[in-house]
C-alpha cells in the first residue's frame, strides 16, 4: 500500500505543476478551496500546446489555416495542407516561475497521398525534472527525473470540396518514479491508449483582389482509457477534450491577411468529489463523499465522459452556471504579409473556480521555402501565475521546398 500512496502522492504533485496557476486570497466567507477546485487528470502535458504558432494565438488552432503542427489541434486540417509534407519540431521551457528543468519537446511530420489524403505522426515528451525522492526523514534519498511520453499516429482525408475528417491512435507512456522503489517493490509507470476524432471545413471567398477564407473545426481528443499507476484508486483520466473552433481570414490585398479565430474548450473529465457541505452530520458527510470517491474511481472513461457534461462535484444538484464555468475560451489574431512573415497576439482565459488562467500571447514566424520559426511569448494576466514569461520555439522543415533545393519534382510537378 505504501508504494501505491507514493505513486499516486507523485501523480497528483505533477498534475498540480502543471495545471497550477494563481489563486486569488481567501476571505471568510469564500475560502480557496471554493475558488479553486480544478479538473484533474492523469498526463496533463496532452493538454499542453505544444507549438509556438497556436502558443502566440492564445492556444488557439480549431480551425486555424493548415500547418505541421495540426496533429494537436486538429488532424483533419493534414489533407488540407497545399504541400507534399513537412516536419516540424518544438521546444518548450515550461513553468519556469517554478522551477527550471520541466520542459517539453514535441516533434511532428505529415505526408500528403494523391493530394485528398494525408497520413501524420507526432511525439512528445515532457520531463518533470529532478525530483528527489525520501522514505523517512533520516533517509537522505535519491534523485530520478519523472517523465510522460506519447506516440500517435493520425489518418486525414478530404471527403468533400471543402470538408475533411481526421482520426488519431495515441499510446501514453508516464514514468513517475524514474524505477524508484519502495521496500523492494517497484512502483510501476502508467500507461493508456486513446484517440481522437476531428474535422474541418474551410471555404474561400474572394475580396479586395485577394482570397479569404471562413473556417470552422472540431476535435475531440484523448478518448480512451484511463492511465492506471497501480490498483483503481491511483488510477487517472486522460484529458479528454472536446475543442470547437472558427476562423475568418480577410485579405486587404494579395500580399496582407488578417485572420480572426476563437477556440471553446471543455474538458471530458468528471471532477474529483468533495465534500457535500449541505449534509450537517459530519459522519453521514464522510459516508457520502467515500461513496462518490469510490464509483469515482471505478468509473471508466466513456461514462466519465458523458458525466462531465452534468456532474457536481460536491454532490449538490445541477447547476447550469457551473457547467458553464468549466468552458475554457481563447481568442487569436494573426497577420501575415505574403505568407511570409507573421505577427500574432491572443488571450486565454480560464474560470477562477477551474483554475483561472488568463494570460496575453505574443508571437512572431518567419517563413522561407525551406525552413519555418515561430517564436511564442506568455503574458500573464493573474498574480503568481507560473504559466507567466513562458517562450516556446518551433522550427518547420518543407519536404517540398527541400526537393525543391535539391533539383527533385514534387508529385504535383510530375502531373
Amino acid at each position: 500500500m505504501k508504494k501505491k500512496s507514493i505513486a499516486l502522492a507523485i501523480a497528483l504533485s505533477a498534475l498540480t505543476a502543471v495545471t497550477a496557476s494563481a489563486q486569488e486570497e481567501a476571505t471568510e466567507e469564500n475560502t480557496a478551496a471554493t475558488i479553486y477546485s480544478p479538473i484533474t487528470t492523469g498526463a496533463s502535458f496532452l493538454s499542453v500546446a505544444p507549438d509556438a504558432r497556436g502558443g502566440g494565438l492564445g492556444d488557439v488552432g480549431a480551425a486555424t489555416s493548415p500547418d505541421l503542427d495540426a496533429q494537436y489541434w486538429n488532424p483533419a486540417k493534414y489533407a488540407q495542407m497545399n504541400g507534399v509534407g513537412g516536419a516540424s519540431i518544438s521546444y518548450v521551457p515550461w513553468l519556469r516561475k517554478l522551477v527550471n528543468d520541466m520542459d517539453l519537446i514535441s516533434a511532428s511530420g505529415y505526408y500528403k497521398i494523391k493530394n485528398v489524403q494525408a497520413v501524420a505522426m507526432s511525439f512528445r515528451f515532457f520531463s518533470i525534472g529532478n525530483v528527489l525522492m525520501t522514505k523517512n526523514a533520516d533517509d537522505a534519498g535519491m534523485n530520478f527525473k519523472p517523465y510522460d511520453l506519447s506516440l500517435d499516429a493520425s489518418y486525414s482525408r478530404i471527403l468533400s470540396k471543402h470538408f475533411s475528417m481526421g482520426v488519431a491512435l495515441r499510446f501514453v507512456y508516464s514514468d513517475l518514479t524514474g524505477g524508484y522503489s519502495v521496500d523492494g517493490q517497484y512502483v510501476k509507470p502508467g500507461w493508456a491508449i486513446s484517440a481522437d476524432i476531428a474535422g474541418s471545413y474551410r471555404h474561400p471567398f474572394s475580396m479586395n483582389g485577394g482570397t479569404g477564407y471562413g473556417a470552422f473545426g472540431f476535435n475531440i481528443s484523448n478518448i480512451g482509457s484511463k492511465i492506471n499507476y497501480g490498483d483503481y484508486n491511483s488510477s487517472s483520466f486522460l484529458p479528454a477534450n472536446l475543442r470547437l473552433g472558427g476562423s475568418v481570414t480577410m485579405a486587404a490585398d494579395a500580399y496582407n491577411h488578417v485572420s480572426i479565430s476563437l477556440d471553446i474548450n471543455k474538458l471530458l473529465v468528471p471532477g474529483r468529489p468533495t465534500k457535500n457541505t449541505s449534509i450537517e452530520d459530519a459522519e453521514e458527510q464522510s459516508k457520502d463523499l467515500q461513496n462518490r470517491l469510490d464509483e469515482y474511481h471505478q468509473m471508466n472513461s466513456i461514462t466519465g465522459i458523458f458525466r462531465s457534461f452534468a456532474d457536481m462535484p460536491d454532490g449538490s444538484a445541477y447547476d447550469f452556471k457551473s457547467q458553464l464555468q468549466k468552458m475554457m475560451f481563447s481568442i487569436g489574431f494573426e497577420y501575415d504579409y505574403d505568407n511570409r512573415f507573421f505577427g500574432r497576439v491572443g488571450y486565454y482565459n480560464e474560470s477562477k473556480v477551474q483554475g483561472n488562467r488568463k494570460y496575453f500571447t505574443f508571437g512572431v514566424g518567419f517563413r522561407l521555402n525551406v525552413f519555418a520559426l515561430d517564436v511564442a511569448y506568455v503574458l500573464s494576466v493573474t498574480k503568481q501565475n507560473p504559466l507567466d514569461q513562458t517562450l516556446r520555439f518551433s522550427l518547420g522543415f518543407n519536404m517540398g521546398g527541400l526537393k525543391s533545393l535539391a533539383g527533385v519534382k514534387t508529385e504535383d510537378e510530375l502531373d
